[in-house]
């Protein structure tokens, strides 16, 4: 156990004849040497020098020292033992060993050491605290292999993080980029920062993330137009790229609303044209007016046409990234009055594509083909099975010629029919069916 020794310095405990502990006088009880006790008002300090104003000096200065050593025991890792400084009444205050080799002022003292201690601990204790926070950044990045400082709010370093353990990490960013925000973070502190890779912005800094991954999105499927189901490198892509289409399409609604004149209502959640700029680098399509899923099989078709493939007109034969070509190819021919005037010109100077002609468009079944189609699939249930007790979710495969044009095939090419499903609903319309059909039911065992 170490004791305190030595005369206490003017400039640590307060001015000649006014000891640091003279401030609260009267406020509580001081023990004299003699063994007597001053209290409350009637109490009168001591004359300058005497035994009693030494004893409060001391006692001062242990306390004014010892409330400030919390911190600088953190600095050096907590390895360090506790020491008690012993006032002249036998009480002491615990402080670390390293504090209390500073604080031994009967042996020689390092100046420059002293000035420091006393500098953190009584004159800039605000200055050890971002110390410790730098510390802290610096640890965090280390541990997590992370090179940017973008730290979560709730992050608090773990206990055994020595000198920075415990530490709020996540609240001490948050300080430093109010305190940016506001201009009152010192030129060196933000120099200090930057160079751990702080992150002012989250959303500039989410921003840019997203571009790096649709960078790389872009180059190896050749668009950016994922799906929002997209996920690349570990990265939300597709909806990333949802709402960054949704904020393009708010700056664009507002630019017409401006062309025309008209008061828009706010620009809240609309994209920048820098960004913009950005994206349509990336893909000059990213953004189209209609469908997302009908531009991205258009890019997929052109570049498989421009790659030097035939365009696709048969069901399955060419499928990219999910996307059965050949199906997309046909429904636009047989849809083409449901396009918009710029795909169909699109479709036709690029692909060469036009709407399908009358004598290719399916033929359009009528009621009496439909009933006879679904008549001839329970005929073939009735004549394999025996019966027409049909599960409701049974499917029948026609096998034979008398499957109708323009029905959706089979794997084997026949014709499929939910006859379970046509059973159920032929059940619940009994009543309004003709004669003739119920008889054609009655014929293959039908229960009503």
């Amino acid at each position: 156990m170490r004791s305190w020794t030595g005369a206490a310095p003017e400039w640590l405990c307060g001015r000649p004849g006014r000891p640091y502990g003279d401030t609260h006088a009267g406020r509580g009880t001081a023990t004299l040497p003699s063994g007597r006790s001053g209290t409350g008002a009637g109490h009168r300090p001591s004359a300058p020098g005497s035994d009693a104003t030494l004893f409060r000096s001391r006692r001062s200065r242990r306390h004014c020292l010892a409330r400030h050593t919390d911190d600088q025991d953190q600095e050096h890792n907590g390895e360090d033992g506790e020491d008690v400084l012993e006032g002249g009444g036998g009480a002491g205050a615990r402080v670390s060993g390293a504090a209390a080799g500073v604080l031994r002022f009967s042996e020689d003292r390092d100046p420059a050491v002293l000035a420091r201690f006393v500098r953190l601990r009584v004159i800039d204790p605000e200055g050890a605290y971002w110390r410790r926070g730098i510390e802290a950044a610096g640890r965090w990045l280390r541990e997590t292999g992370n090179t940017v400082l973008r730290v979560p709010y709730t992050v608090i370093t773990p206990e055994d993080w020595g000198g920075v353990g415990g530490y709020p990490l996540g609240q001490w960013i948050a300080e430093q980029r109010r305190a940016y925000a506001a201009g009152t973070l010192e030129a060196g502190r933000v120099a200090e920062l930057e160079k751990l890779g702080m992150v002012w912005s989250e959303q500039d800094a989410a921003w840019a993330d997203g571009i790096a991954v649709a960078k790389e999105y872009a180059a190896v499927h050749g668009h950016f137009l994922p799906p929002t189901t997209a996920v690349w490198d570990g990265h939300p892509i597709g909806v990333w790229a949802k709402n960054a289409r949704a904020a393009a399409r708010k700056a664009r609604e507002n630019e017409e609303l401006r062309a025309a004149g008209l008061r828009v209502p706010s620009s809240a959640g609309a994209m920048t044209e820098a960004r913009r700029d950005e994206l349509d680098a990336i893909d000059p399509g990213w953004c189209p007016a209609w469908d997302t899923g009908w531009q991205r099989c258009y890019r997929l078709v052109h570049n498989h046409v421009q790659a030097g493939g035939t365009l696709p007109t048969a069901d399955g034969n060419v499928v990219v990234q999910g996307e059965d070509l050949g199906r997309w190819v046909n429904a636009q021919r047989f849809g083409w009055e449901q396009l918009l005037p710029v795909q169909q010109w699109i479709l036709e100077n690029t692909l060469g594509l036009q709407a399908a002609g009358e004598d290719e468009r399916p033929v359009k079944q009528t009621q009496d083909t439909m009933w006879a189609l679904n008549l001839t699939a329970a005929r073939q249930f009735h004549t394999r099975e025996g019966h027409l007790r049909v599960p409701r979710k049974h499917i029948e495969h026609l096998e034979t010629e008398d499957a109708l044009p323009g029905r959706q095939g089979g794997a084997d090419g026949g014709m499929v029919v939910k006859l379970g499903t046509w059973l159920d609903n032929v059940r619940k319309r009994a009543t309004k069916l003709p004669e003739q059909r119920r008889t054609d039911l009655d014929q293959l065992g039908m229960r009503w």
